[in-house]
């Protein structure tokens, strides 16, 4: 997926003209703490919720102040991943995208871009999940994928964490099926460390312990 496929429908950009004012009203409508100055199509830059606190006068024109951030934009055929990135550095809620010549065609928030990325991982679809450690020499994905589809099963996403200051690394597994106890097994069976599983089966099994065990004490 790409920026200009991210495009977050809705915000508008400020204009040089636009006051203080005016912007932190549209950044409390659009819930971000930044927005992108553009005239005539031009990106600019950015301002944001700090800069305007630290004006003397919310009512003057944006275009009288210097703004306190580098441009940080990304191009419309930089991957979301690039996005991410640039956002994460920066620090911010909203990063513009533009075309040829720094034209503005839009901006991506950071509450689209969670959308796009929890739509991706297959957050939403129903399933379980189970996180292995293995350290990265031992990562194979064509045979973790046999071992989770000997048992029916197909995974949905997958994501690697490590850390710097272990050779280590955690696999993070979503897998199609509510039912996950065949696969910890399997992957037990071949000596896979598991670091923790989620099953949505459990988890509805661990509620109704619990509401029964309130019931049993509110009849005491």
């Amino acid at each position: 997926m790409i920026a200009k496929q991210l495009i977050t429908d809705g915000i508008l950009p400020l204009k040089t003209s636009d006051t203080g004012r005016t912007a932190l009203s549209w950044m409390e409508d659009f819930k971000v703490m930044h927005l992108p100055i553009v005239n005539n199509e031009g990106f600019l830059g950015l301002v944001s919720e700090m800069d305007i606190y630290s004006y003397n006068d919310f009512d003057e024109a944006l275009g009288n102040h210097a703004l306190s951030l580098v441009k940080p934009f990304v191009n419309e055929y930089q991957h979301i991943y690039d996005v991410l990135r640039i956002m994460q550095q920066n620090h911010l809620t909203l990063i513009p995208v533009v075309g040829e010549h720094e034209k503005y065609l839009g901006s991506v928030t950071l509450q689209s871009l969670l959308e796009h990325f929890a739509e991706s991982l297959s957050v939403t679809e129903p399933g379980g999940v189970i996180v292995l450690e293995m350290s990265l020499n031992d990562f194979v994905l064509s045979e973790i994928a046999r071992i989770v589809e000997s048992n029916d099963t197909k995974i949905l996403s997958f994501f690697i964490h490590s850390d710097k200051d272990s050779t280590k690394i955690e696999v993070t597994l979503k897998l199609n099926r509510k039912e996950i106890a065949p696969v910890i097994q399997t992957f037990t069976r071949f000596n896979y460390t598991i670091l923790a599983s989620f099953s949505e089966n459990e988890d509805v099994e661990d509620l109704r312990d619990r509401f029964d065990s309130l019931m049993n004490y509110l009849n005491i």
